[in-house]
């Protein structure tokens, strides 16, 4: 046990890591811990198998009609700011690194979805160049049209309600610095509004009268995770508003499923 411990240092794992694991084994019935480490290899299976289907799927997808991109964009950003705020807290590998990776894979959806080229022409400095629609993609002007309405409607709530508590936070909350203030402001916002950022996707749903454009085997994998997640809420170490976002999570999938 020592030596696994040791290598888990060797990999990365800080002392605070090891301790928790540590704890895990020292303070919890046998019985519940070999259940939690049969839930822990299933979560990391279905977090593999998540991001392989996700990748297969954004990798083949050639029209985007049905998608919502603000949706999309919008999980790009939250995932960004969620691993900064993790990171932050100072939350456990366990929870930081699905949610590294889960990042990279966010952020190379909004690559695809934008139709974003990265332009060299002999210069150091790579250009961003946006790749023009063609014809059989103009089909995707009806789901941007949805999606804008949709998003229009969200931003007379959104906007004044995160400006607001970032004004609260900031005057009666302790923060380590304005890095600490600023990550903890938009990782609140990411975290209480996530769930009417889902609401684009609803949206576009509900008018194209199809949810056939999404990528049901990669939601089917994560929905797994997400049930999981409830498990680990309680067992890993990682901030309050972040065990809350699991439950939140269970619900955007219920409707999906209502949806189908």
């Amino acid at each position: 046990v020592k030596a696994a411990m040791e290598s888990m240092k060797d990999l990365g794992f800080s002392d605070k890591d090891v301790d928790e694991i540590k704890g895990i084994y020292a303070d919890t019935n046998f019985y519940l811990l070999v259940a939690t480490i049969f839930i822990a290899s299933m979560h990391l299976l279905f977090d593999f198998l998540a991001f392989k289907s996700d990748i297969n799927f954004w990798r083949n997808k050639g029209s985007f009609e049905g998608l919502s991109v603000s949706t999309v964009i919008w999980r790009g950003f939250s995932q960004t700011i969620i691993f900064f705020y993790l990171m932050d807290q100072g939350s456990s590998l366990l929870v930081l690194i699905p949610s590294g990776v889960g990042t990279l894979i966010e952020i190379w959806k909004i690559k695809k979805v934008l139709r974003l080229q990265i332009v060299r022409n002999g210069s150091f400095i790579p250009k961003l160049t946006w790749k023009p629609l063609r014809k059989e993609e103009r089909e995707e002007n009806q789901t941007r049209q949805f999606d804008a309405e949709s998003m229009r409607y969200l931003s007379y709530l959104l906007y004044p309600l995160v400006i607001a508590g970032a004004v609260y936070s900031l005057l009666y909350q302790p923060h380590k610095s304005w890095y600490s203030w600023t990550i903890n402001s938009l990782a609140n916002g990411v975290y209480v509004f996530g769930f009417l950022f889902m609401l684009p996707q609803l949206f576009v749903n509900y008018k194209m009268k199809s949810v056939a454009h999404l990528p049901w085997k990669a939601f089917m994998y994560k929905a797994f995770n997400t049930f999981i997640d409830d498990v680990f809420a309680f067992i890993i170490t990682m901030p309050t508003s972040h065990r809350v976002a699991c439950f939140r999570d269970d619900v955007i999938f219920l409707i999906y499923l209502y949806q189908r």
